[in-house]
């Protein structure tokens, strides 16, 4: 014990652990920084994976939604055709592809079908109407009215694919815009209830889904670009050139303002939301206001006869004696 206090009291000692402890200090001062971790640096990479975790979640959720021929790929035989003709240059691929999406049909697949359509269509219709005047006697034409039949169904072929596209677009369009309205009421109230613009579109999705599968299926879509866009705004504008509807490209404007200059999105959304429920309200009077005039003719041809015959038989039959 004596011996542990005489070197605690020696002035060597005492001067060598100073040193010792400065060395320490001096050690641990350098070496600090590089042991603690940046606890933001790992808060915001927590962060950018659960985003990026939301996305692939929502891509996959896209996928079940849209599988089939509106999200495939080009492969096989039809590919290399359409690619050797140059038949997406001949044809205007651009064009088709617009038409292809109003319909619903994304992606390269569909766009390689509808070109390899518009080549094969016209030949198939012209064998098929070839074969019934020629080998199965129909029409009995002869044989140039034949030639011309037959010419005429590769024409009509030709034309069929654009027919049935614009028939697709026609109807998918009228669907959305009933749906619309009611979209947009649901969509203020979520905006006007603190929702985000993506939580408030997910929620009228899921609303109008069992009514009106197609505006729930571009509200999803809408929903999944705003995730992973750079660009917001090109989500906005992706949404009113796949539906191609006035209505929607108002409220995609405003939209757009909204993220850009930080007006109020509700009142905007209010006044479209009246304004689309009395455009609706005037197709529906439009169509009241022309059933008459196509009443007209079966009216003549079918009612008026058998009202003159109840109203003019009794006297005819007096008059000829028949009762």
């Amino acid at each position: 014990m004596e011996g542990i206090i005489n070197a605690l009291t020696d002035r060597s000692f005492q001067i060598a652990a100073l040193v010792s402890l400065a060395a320490i200090a001096t050690l641990y001062t350098v070496l600090e920084p590089l042991l603690v971790k940046d606890k933001l640096k790992e808060r915001m990479k927590s962060v950018g994976n659960y985003r990026d975790s939301l996305r692939k979640q929502q891509r996959e959720a896209l996928a079940k939604k849209t599988k089939g021929l509106r999200n495939t790929s080009p492969q096989g035989a039809i590919k290399e055709v359409v690619e050797s003709l140059k038949l997406l240059e001949v044809f205007d691929a651009d064009s088709a592809r617009k038409k292809l999406m109003m319909a619903g049909h994304r992606g390269q697949g569909p766009v390689f079908t509808f070109m390899a359509a518009r080549l094969g269509l016209p030949f198939v219709v012209a064998i098929i109407v070839g074969v019934y005047v020629y080998l199965l006697g129909g029409f009995e034409l002869d044989s140039f009215g034949r030639l011309l039949a037959t010419l005429a169904g590769f024409f009509a072929g030709f034309y069929l694919p654009n027919i049935y596209i614009s028939n697709a677009v026609s109807k998918r369009q009228q669907k959305i815009q009933e749906a619309w309205p009611d979209a947009l009421d649901l969509l203020l109230i979520c905006v006007e209830s603190g929702m985000s613009i993506e939580a408030a579109f997910q929620k009228v999705g899921d609303e109008v889904g069992p009514n009106c599968p197609e505006l729930a299926e571009e509200l999803g879509l809408t929903t999944a670009e705003l995730s992973y866009l750079q660009e917001r705004k090109q989500a906005y504008i992706n949404l009113a050139e796949r539906t191609g509807l006035d209505a929607v490209k108002g409220v995609v404007t405003a939209l757009v303002q909204s993220e850009k200059y930080g007006t109020p999105l509700g009142q905007s959304l209010r006044v479209m939301a009246k304004e689309s429920r009395d455009l609706r309200m005037q197709e529906a009077e439009k169509k009241a206001a022309a059933l008459p005039p196509k009443l007209t003719v079966p009216m003549i041809g079918f009612f008026l006869p058998v009202l003159f015959a109840v109203i003019l038989g009794p006297a005819i039959m007096g008059v000829m004696g028949l009762e």
